[in-house]
């Protein structure tokens, strides 16, 4: 049984004439040098054959056809599809030859379809429509996800935006569709993200004529591409700018596990973990209330919260984001250093800093935010401190933020 079928994602299709074939141009384009390297050629994975060789005009699974490239990663790339049969645009994210780490996410699509659709955060989250399998000649397979397409993230308005912060506006408008995305993962589907980031949420496409545009840009202008050993590698092609922005979708989904068993494993991006991480404690749902707290720094702020940079020049390090956090919110609970497993790294059994790296002096959250005023700073930091605790029990929940007087004002 596929697991399409076992998810039973696919509605049953209204039986009309399926859309036509495109024939893309096989001239015209832009032949890129050898000698430059383009996009997921710098992964050893493709060195070792491990990317199916997707081309444009393709059609996957007798419906899925291929109209160019959004993007790629070490695992996958992300392409642009026209699924004939339903007579809408879809993403396809095609993994690399037998990729292990697809199926614990097929799973948890599998366990987010389970969830409430009429929860207000059913519509925040990034699910699956359909995955299938492409067989490779000569052994092994490839995987593919199936998802709505999706504009850009909050990190490509970043970079749009000449002074690289969101208003207070639009934070407040964003963060109330991530934890209305959160609290659906956590109650309905009792998931953990771990990986919450300003490029894992997007924006949805209600403006369709950009995906229209897409599909004739390639037909007017084809991709540039090269070929190596025989494998076509095009450029990505960006959509254009919607008349109207669609709402804030939490997306990506590769790292997210079950928040009903408890886990002591490392996770998160780097400046983002959460204490208990950090300290190898059991950690569930409040890592990503953490998480969604220092990011919100990177948006309002327009600097990360935490660095982590060591001294000693080796890059990122545990002790110097450790020694950050206690500069910010003061020393960590005894409590939780005991149920801790690298604590005596970096404390004494009573709980004193030991690592050899000074505590940075004179930090605090009133000190570090420079956009607000009065009344209004004080509550966007108690908001802040509702995310920003050293014990995860201390946090509130994304229920509780949604209520928070700093999101609901103004």
């Amino acid at each position: 049984m596929t697991m399409a079928s076992l998810l039973n994602w696919a509605k049953p299709v209204i039986r009309r004439t399926p859309w036509p074939r495109l024939l893309f141009p096989t001239s015209g384009f832009k032949t890129i040098n050898a000698s430059e390297i383009v996009e997921e050629e710098v992964f050893e994975e493709f060195k070792k054959g491990h990317y199916y060789p997707v081309s444009i005009g393709d059609v996957f699974d007798s419906k899925y056809q291929v109209v160019g490239k959004l993007g790629f990663g070490i695992t996958s790339t992300i392409w642009l599809a026209r699924d004939l049969a339903r007579h809408q645009y879809v993403t396809l994210k095609a993994y690399t030859r037998n990729e292990s780490s697809q199926d614990e996410e097929f799973q948890i699509y599998q366990q987010m379809h389970r969830g409430n659709p009429s929860h207000p955060g059913h519509a925040h989250v990034r699910t699956a429509l359909d995955t299938f399998t492409i067989p490779r000649p000569g052994g092994g397979c490839h995987q593919c996800l199936v998802q709505r397409p999706m504009w850009e993230s909050f990190r490509d308005l970043l970079f749009r935006n000449p002074k690289h912060r969101f208003t207070e506006d639009l934070l407040k408008a964003g963060l109330i569709q991530v934890f209305l995305a959160l609290e659906y993962l956590h109650t309905e589907c009792k998931l953990v993200h771990t990986d919450i980031k300003s490029d894992n949420i997007l924006q949805e496409i209600e403006d369709t004529s950009i995906l229209d545009a897409f599909t004739q840009a390639e037909m007017e202008h084809p991709s540039p591409r090269k070929s190596v050993n025989g494998i076509p590698v095009y450029a990505s092609r960006r959509f254009g700018l919607p008349r109207t922005f669609g709402k804030a979708v939490l997306s990506d989904f590769g790292s997210a596990v079950r928040g009903d068993e408890k886990r002591n494993h490392d996770a998160q991006p780097n400046v983002y973990r959460s204490p208990e991480v950090m300290l190898k404690t059991e950690w569930s749902y409040p890592v990503d209330i953490w998480n969604v707290g220092v990011m919100i720094w990177d948006l309002f702020e327009g600097r990360h919260m935490f660095y982590g940079n060591d001294p000693d020049g080796k890059g990122y390090s545990t002790r110097a984001h450790l020694a950050e956090v206690i500069g910010l919110l003061g020393p960590p609970p005894l409590d939780l250093l005991k149920r801790g497993k690298r604590s005596p790294e970096f404390f004494t059994e009573d709980g004193q800093w030991k690592a050899d790296i000074e505590i940075p002096e004179g930090m605090s959250l009133e000190k570090l935010e420079t956009f607000l005023q009065g009344r209004n700073k004080e509550m966007f930091l108690d908001f802040m401190r509702g995310m920003l605790q050293w014990r995860p029990e201390d946090r509130k929940t994304a229920r509780e933020l949604l209520q928070d007087p700093w999101l609901d004002s103004g």
